[in-house]
């Protein structure tokens, strides 16, 4: 897999990931038959965007994931703000768009946290942009647990009905940090429901051999992939409301070619994986 330019490695660090993902709205979003639409994401990608996604071959291949991943998000969102959620918090926001390209209300609360140098790129790409509703970005190390929980303190003061939101974020985790910030979340009353995506530990080591090998060259290997599946999260103070497939998903919405249209038919459970390949996006509500 070659990741090198020629002035250095293409990934320098995490936040270079969220270059690459922006990628994939922004193809998505070219495509006449799109499921979604995201006109800031080229622009957020740039150029290193695109060579970093080409460098990337598993990833090519997989794109699916990726488009499908953000249309159960939007779908997700949308419910949970139509049934009352008056605040989004979007941990590890990276170049996410929705406060923008979604119909949102303007007295929703969206809040972005990341750090320091992604809401400066962020923020300088998109200036001039308007959001849909009130955005407030934080300057924030999530590992600081001290802060965090501070941050989280104060979020769950400033409204009733919190979504939190952790998309591409806890596979870079260990089981312990997992569970430290999954019971500081449930410490806030207010903190209703969760969104996250979570992997097996078949589809883990497959992305560890395929895509693994760059991330860690930067301190960011790839780690969280239970094996109780959504499970995991019970003991923390979260149960799974909805469970969307990944593959699944995609094969409704015609995005996988033949063979993986084939083994999309193949029946699946919303438990315990093992080393079959599965990715999911999870909606958690409090126990």
């Amino acid at each position: 897999m070659e990741t090198v330019s020629a002035s250095g490695p293409l990934i320098r660090n995490i936040s270079d990931t969220a270059l690459w993902v922006a990628v994939y709205r922004a193809r998505e979003t070219d495509r006449p038959d799109a499921l979604f639409r995201d006109p800031l994401a080229r622009r957020l990608a740039g150029e290193r965007g695109e060579q970093i996604a080409r460098s990337m071959q598993f990833g090519e291949r997989h794109a699916w994931s990726y488009v499908a991943r953000t249309w159960v998000v939007d779908r997700i969102v949308t419910d949970q703000v139509t049934l009352g959620a008056d605040m989004v918090v979007n941990l590890a926001a990276g170049l996410d768009t929705r406060p923008y390209r979604m119909e949102l209300p303007r007295s929703l609360q969206w809040i972005e946290v990341d750090l320091p140098g992604m809401i400066d790129y962020k923020e300088q790409v998109l200036n001039g942009e308007k959001a849909a509703c009130e955005l407030k970005r934080v300057r924030l190390d999530l590992s600081n647990v001290n802060a965090r929980r501070d941050l989280f303190a104060e979020l769950g003061r400033s409204a009733k009905k919190v979504l939190v939101l952790c998309e591409g974020l806890l596979i870079y985790l260990t089981r312990d940090e997992v569970g430290t910030l999954a019971r500081a979340l449930a410490a806030q009353p207010s903190f209703q429901n969760w969104i996250l995506d979570l992997v097996s530990p078949g589809l883990l080591a497959m992305l560890q051999k395929n895509l693994g090998a760059p991330l860690t060259a930067v301190g960011s290997p790839l780690k969280f992939g239970p094996e109780e599946g959504p499970g995991f999260f019970l003991s923390f103070g979260w149960k799974p409301a909805e469970v969307h497939s990944l593959l699944k998903t995609a094969a409704r919405l015609k995005r996988l070619s033949f063979g993986m249209r084939l083994a999309a038919l193949l029946p699946q459970s919303n438990g315990r994986q093992g080393a079959r390949p599965w990715g999911a996006v999870c909606l958690f509500t409090r126990n």
